[in-house]
Protein backbone atom coordinates (compact mmCIF):
# COMPACT_ATOMS: atom_id res chain seq x y z
CA UNK A 1 0.00 0.00 0.00
CA UNK A 2 1.24 3.45 -0.69
CA UNK A 3 2.59 4.86 2.54
CA UNK A 4 1.94 8.27 -0.16
CA UNK A 5 -1.83 7.60 1.00
CA UNK A 6 -1.91 8.16 4.54
CA UNK A 7 -0.88 11.82 5.58
CA UNK A 8 0.15 13.96 8.68
CA UNK A 9 -2.33 14.64 11.95
CA UNK A 10 -4.27 17.67 13.07
CA UNK A 11 -4.09 20.56 15.02
CA UNK A 12 -4.41 21.23 19.10
CA UNK A 13 -6.94 22.44 21.48
CA UNK A 14 -8.17 22.64 25.17
CA UNK A 15 -11.74 22.22 26.05
CA UNK A 16 -13.51 21.56 28.95
CA UNK A 17 -18.06 21.75 29.30
CA UNK A 18 -20.16 23.17 31.79
CA UNK A 19 -21.54 20.81 34.07
CA UNK A 20 -24.18 18.68 33.02
CA UNK A 21 -26.66 19.65 35.86
CA UNK A 22 -26.39 23.03 34.83
CA UNK A 23 -27.57 22.22 30.92
CA UNK A 24 -30.88 22.33 31.24
CA UNK A 25 -33.47 22.66 28.14
CA UNK A 26 -35.10 25.34 27.12
CA UNK A 27 -39.01 25.28 27.97
CA UNK A 28 -41.16 25.95 24.39
CA UNK A 29 -44.35 26.49 24.34
CA UNK A 30 -44.48 24.14 20.92
CA UNK A 31 -43.24 20.15 20.31
CA UNK A 32 -40.88 18.91 17.46
CA UNK A 33 -43.08 17.97 14.66
CA UNK A 34 -45.68 15.74 16.28
CA UNK A 35 -43.73 15.97 19.88
CA UNK A 36 -45.36 18.01 22.37
CA UNK A 37 -43.39 20.30 24.56
CA UNK A 38 -42.88 19.89 27.90
CA UNK A 39 -45.50 22.42 29.24
CA UNK A 40 -45.20 25.15 31.47
CA UNK A 41 -43.62 24.37 34.98
CA UNK A 42 -41.50 26.37 37.36
CA UNK A 43 -37.64 26.49 36.92
CA UNK A 44 -36.97 23.84 39.88
CA UNK A 45 -40.08 21.70 38.89
CA UNK A 46 -38.15 21.93 35.16
CA UNK A 47 -34.42 20.91 36.85
CA UNK A 48 -36.09 17.84 39.17
CA UNK A 49 -37.85 16.91 36.18
CA UNK A 50 -34.69 16.83 33.87
CA UNK A 51 -32.24 15.03 36.90
CA UNK A 52 -34.76 12.41 37.14
CA UNK A 53 -34.88 11.78 33.39
CA UNK A 54 -38.55 12.77 32.89
CA UNK A 55 -37.92 15.46 30.82
CA UNK A 56 -34.56 15.56 28.28
CA UNK A 57 -32.95 17.83 25.42
CA UNK A 58 -34.45 17.01 22.51
CA UNK A 59 -32.94 18.43 18.70
CA UNK A 60 -35.07 16.59 16.75
CA UNK A 61 -36.12 13.40 14.71
CA UNK A 62 -35.79 11.99 11.70
CA UNK A 63 -36.97 8.52 9.42
CA UNK A 64 -33.95 6.70 7.51
CA UNK A 65 -33.34 3.40 6.32
CA UNK A 66 -30.01 1.56 6.52
CA UNK A 67 -28.10 4.75 7.81
CA UNK A 68 -28.37 4.69 11.48
CA UNK A 69 -28.62 0.57 12.55
CA UNK A 70 -30.45 -1.66 10.31
CA UNK A 71 -34.07 -1.51 8.80
CA UNK A 72 -36.16 1.58 9.30
CA UNK A 73 -34.75 3.63 12.33
CA UNK A 74 -36.33 6.50 13.93
CA UNK A 75 -33.36 8.33 14.85
CA UNK A 76 -33.94 10.82 18.18
CA UNK A 77 -31.34 13.51 18.65
CA UNK A 78 -30.64 14.20 22.13
CA UNK A 79 -28.83 17.58 22.62
CA UNK A 80 -25.67 17.67 24.47
CA UNK A 81 -21.92 16.49 23.89
CA UNK A 82 -18.91 16.65 25.67
CA UNK A 83 -16.64 16.43 22.54
CA UNK A 84 -15.68 19.26 20.36
CA UNK A 85 -14.92 17.30 16.99
CA UNK A 86 -13.63 19.76 14.69
CA UNK A 87 -15.50 18.08 11.71
CA UNK A 88 -19.25 17.82 13.57
CA UNK A 89 -21.87 17.94 10.88
CA UNK A 90 -24.23 18.80 13.98
CA UNK A 91 -22.60 21.37 15.85
CA UNK A 92 -26.59 22.91 17.20
CA UNK A 93 -27.03 19.95 18.88
CA UNK A 94 -23.60 20.09 21.27
CA UNK A 95 -25.32 22.26 24.15
CA UNK A 96 -28.09 20.74 26.04
CA UNK A 97 -29.65 23.64 26.70
CA UNK A 98 -30.39 24.48 23.00
CA UNK A 99 -32.61 21.29 22.82
CA UNK A 100 -36.25 21.39 23.42
CA UNK A 101 -37.75 20.06 26.51
CA UNK A 102 -39.67 17.17 26.19
CA UNK A 103 -41.28 14.50 28.30
CA UNK A 104 -40.36 10.97 28.03
CA UNK A 105 -43.81 9.79 27.67
CA UNK A 106 -44.63 12.27 24.71
CA UNK A 107 -41.97 10.85 22.98
CA UNK A 108 -42.29 7.73 23.58
CA UNK A 109 -45.45 7.87 22.60
CA UNK A 110 -44.06 9.38 18.52
CA UNK A 111 -41.58 6.05 19.01
CA UNK A 112 -44.51 3.41 19.07
CA UNK A 113 -46.37 4.75 15.79
CA UNK A 114 -43.60 3.26 14.31
CA UNK A 115 -43.85 -0.19 15.73
CA UNK A 116 -45.83 -1.55 12.43
CA UNK A 117 -42.89 -0.28 10.10
CA UNK A 118 -39.74 -1.18 12.42
CA UNK A 119 -41.37 -4.58 12.18
CA UNK A 120 -41.57 -5.08 8.99
CA UNK A 121 -38.24 -3.30 7.95
CA UNK A 122 -36.22 -5.19 11.25
CA UNK A 123 -35.21 -1.45 12.34
CA UNK A 124 -36.34 0.56 15.23
CA UNK A 125 -35.22 3.28 17.32
CA UNK A 126 -32.05 5.15 17.65
CA UNK A 127 -30.72 7.25 19.94
CA UNK A 128 -28.01 9.60 18.51
CA UNK A 129 -27.14 13.25 18.93
CA UNK A 130 -25.28 15.60 20.15
CA UNK A 131 -24.38 12.44 22.42
CA UNK A 132 -27.26 10.46 23.97
CA UNK A 133 -25.18 9.28 27.09
CA UNK A 134 -24.95 13.38 27.77
CA UNK A 135 -28.46 12.37 29.35
CA UNK A 136 -28.09 9.35 30.95
CA UNK A 137 -31.35 9.22 33.09
CA UNK A 138 -33.88 10.39 30.20
CA UNK A 139 -32.05 7.34 27.89
CA UNK A 140 -32.75 5.29 30.51
CA UNK A 141 -36.36 5.63 30.40
CA UNK A 142 -36.44 5.61 26.88
CA UNK A 143 -34.46 2.08 26.42
CA UNK A 144 -37.05 1.20 28.77
CA UNK A 145 -39.64 2.06 27.41
CA UNK A 146 -38.99 0.93 23.63
CA UNK A 147 -38.18 -2.56 25.16
CA UNK A 148 -41.12 -2.61 27.04
CA UNK A 149 -42.93 -2.50 23.75
CA UNK A 150 -40.41 -4.97 21.54
CA UNK A 151 -38.54 -2.02 19.51
CA UNK A 152 -35.14 -3.00 18.80
CA UNK A 153 -32.80 -0.08 20.08
CA UNK A 154 -29.27 1.26 19.69
CA UNK A 155 -27.65 4.20 20.63
CA UNK A 156 -25.12 6.31 18.60
CA UNK A 157 -22.31 7.66 20.82
CA UNK A 158 -18.53 8.66 21.07
CA UNK A 159 -18.28 6.23 23.96
CA UNK A 160 -16.74 8.99 26.20
CA UNK A 161 -19.58 9.08 28.49
CA UNK A 162 -19.73 4.97 28.51
CA UNK A 163 -19.59 5.40 32.48
CA UNK A 164 -22.94 6.66 32.60
CA UNK A 165 -24.01 3.67 31.46
CA UNK A 166 -25.36 1.30 34.21
CA UNK A 167 -26.09 -2.42 33.86
CA UNK A 168 -30.03 -2.16 33.96
CA UNK A 169 -29.46 -0.05 30.59
CA UNK A 170 -26.82 -2.26 29.08
CA UNK A 171 -30.03 -4.61 29.30
CA UNK A 172 -32.08 -2.47 27.22
CA UNK A 173 -29.56 -2.27 24.36
CA UNK A 174 -29.87 -3.72 21.21
CA UNK A 175 -26.60 -2.31 19.17
CA UNK A 176 -23.94 0.24 19.65
CA UNK A 177 -23.14 2.17 16.92
CA UNK A 178 -19.91 3.09 18.36
CA UNK A 179 -17.54 5.77 17.01
CA UNK A 180 -13.58 5.57 17.20
CA UNK A 181 -12.62 8.56 15.90
CA UNK A 182 -8.53 7.89 16.00
CA UNK A 183 -6.56 4.92 17.33
CA UNK A 184 -3.96 7.28 18.86
CA UNK A 185 -4.20 8.98 21.25
CA UNK A 186 -2.76 12.43 20.73
CA UNK A 187 -4.38 12.62 17.45
CA UNK A 188 -8.02 11.67 19.41
CA UNK A 189 -7.70 14.79 21.73
CA UNK A 190 -6.55 17.05 18.92
CA UNK A 191 -9.63 16.24 16.92
CA UNK A 192 -12.17 15.63 19.73
CA UNK A 193 -10.43 17.83 22.95
CA UNK A 194 -11.13 14.90 24.79
CA UNK A 195 -9.50 11.62 25.83
CA UNK A 196 -9.67 8.54 23.83
CA UNK A 197 -9.32 5.97 26.44
CA UNK A 198 -13.02 6.38 28.06
CA UNK A 199 -13.99 5.39 24.58
CA UNK A 200 -11.45 2.25 24.48
CA UNK A 201 -13.34 1.02 28.21
CA UNK A 202 -16.43 1.25 27.26
CA UNK A 203 -16.17 -0.55 24.12
CA UNK A 204 -14.23 -3.42 25.97
CA UNK A 205 -17.51 -3.50 28.35
CA UNK A 206 -19.77 -3.57 25.61
CA UNK A 207 -17.64 -6.41 24.20
CA UNK A 208 -17.92 -8.21 27.62
CA UNK A 209 -21.24 -7.78 27.71
CA UNK A 210 -21.57 -9.15 24.31
CA UNK A 211 -23.54 -6.25 22.96
CA UNK A 212 -23.49 -6.36 18.72
CA UNK A 213 -21.22 -2.94 18.31
CA UNK A 214 -21.19 -1.31 14.47
CA UNK A 215 -17.79 0.50 14.97
CA UNK A 216 -17.75 4.31 12.63
CA UNK A 217 -14.40 5.69 12.14
CA UNK A 218 -14.35 9.24 9.83
CA UNK A 219 -11.39 9.53 7.22
CA UNK A 220 -10.28 13.26 7.09
CA UNK A 221 -7.72 13.98 4.84
CA UNK A 222 -4.73 15.48 6.89
CA UNK A 223 -6.06 13.93 10.33
CA UNK A 224 -6.98 10.50 10.90
CA UNK A 225 -5.70 9.28 7.61
CA UNK A 226 -2.86 8.33 8.60
CA UNK A 227 -1.51 4.68 8.41
CA UNK A 228 -0.13 4.56 12.03
CA UNK A 229 -3.60 5.70 13.13
CA UNK A 230 -5.61 3.24 10.93
CA UNK A 231 -3.76 0.90 12.06
CA UNK A 232 -4.03 1.87 15.61
CA UNK A 233 -7.66 1.68 15.22
CA UNK A 234 -7.47 -1.76 13.68
CA UNK A 235 -5.48 -2.89 16.72
CA UNK A 236 -8.10 -1.64 19.03
CA UNK A 237 -11.30 -3.10 17.26
CA UNK A 238 -10.20 -6.58 16.32
CA UNK A 239 -9.60 -7.12 20.15
CA UNK A 240 -13.86 -7.01 20.14
CA UNK A 241 -15.53 -9.75 19.24
CA UNK A 242 -19.05 -8.55 19.41
CA UNK A 243 -18.19 -6.07 16.66
CA UNK A 244 -20.21 -7.02 13.67
CA UNK A 245 -18.97 -4.27 11.04
CA UNK A 246 -16.66 -1.34 10.48
CA UNK A 247 -17.60 1.57 8.78
CA UNK A 248 -15.01 4.03 6.90
CA UNK A 249 -17.18 7.21 6.77
CA UNK A 250 -15.47 9.64 4.32
CA UNK A 251 -15.12 13.26 5.77
CA UNK A 252 -17.58 15.64 4.03
CA UNK A 253 -18.06 19.60 4.42
CA UNK A 254 -21.79 19.10 4.94
CA UNK A 255 -21.83 20.86 8.34
CA UNK A 256 -19.83 23.77 7.46
CA UNK A 257 -22.33 26.33 7.40
CA UNK A 258 -23.80 25.66 10.83
CA UNK A 259 -20.81 26.69 12.21
CA UNK A 260 -20.76 29.47 9.95
CA UNK A 261 -24.37 30.57 11.48
CA UNK A 262 -24.09 29.65 14.60
CA UNK A 263 -20.35 31.61 14.61
CA UNK A 264 -17.89 28.69 15.54
CA UNK A 265 -14.70 28.58 14.18
CA UNK A 266 -14.28 25.83 11.82
CA UNK A 267 -10.64 24.30 11.47
CA UNK A 268 -11.90 21.97 8.67
CA UNK A 269 -12.90 24.28 6.44
CA UNK A 270 -10.13 23.95 3.85
CA UNK A 271 -10.13 20.15 4.15
CA UNK A 272 -11.32 18.23 0.98
CA UNK A 273 -13.04 14.93 0.98
CA UNK A 274 -10.84 11.66 1.03
CA UNK A 275 -10.48 10.24 -2.66
CA UNK A 276 -12.01 7.14 -3.60
CA UNK A 277 -8.47 5.71 -3.47
CA UNK A 278 -7.56 6.81 0.16
CA UNK A 279 -10.66 5.56 1.51
CA UNK A 280 -10.05 1.78 -0.06
CA UNK A 281 -6.59 1.97 1.13
CA UNK A 282 -8.28 2.61 4.74
CA UNK A 283 -10.53 0.03 4.27
CA UNK A 284 -8.01 -2.69 3.22
CA UNK A 285 -6.07 -2.24 6.11
CA UNK A 286 -9.47 -2.85 8.20
CA UNK A 287 -10.00 -6.42 6.30
CA UNK A 288 -6.26 -7.72 6.23
CA UNK A 289 -6.99 -7.56 10.38
CA UNK A 290 -10.42 -9.74 9.51
CA UNK A 291 -12.30 -7.05 10.41
CA UNK A 292 -15.50 -6.70 8.16
CA UNK A 293 -15.31 -3.42 6.65
CA UNK A 294 -17.61 -1.41 4.10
Amino acid sequence: MPEAIFSSEGSTGEYRPEPAEIEVPRLKGAGLAGVAGAGEMSHAEHVAAVRAGEIGAVHSWELVTAVDGPGTRLTVFLSGCPLRCAYCHNPDTLKMRDGEAVRVEDLLDRIKRYKAVFTASNGGVTFSGGDPLFQPAFLSRLLRGCKEEGIHTCIDTSGFLGANVTDEMLDDIDLVLLDVKSGLAETYKNLTERELEPTIRFGKRLNDAGIPMWIRFVLIPGVTDSLENIEAVAQIVKKWGSVHRLEVLPFHQMGRDKWAELGMKYRLADVEPPSKISVEAARSVFRAHGIDTY
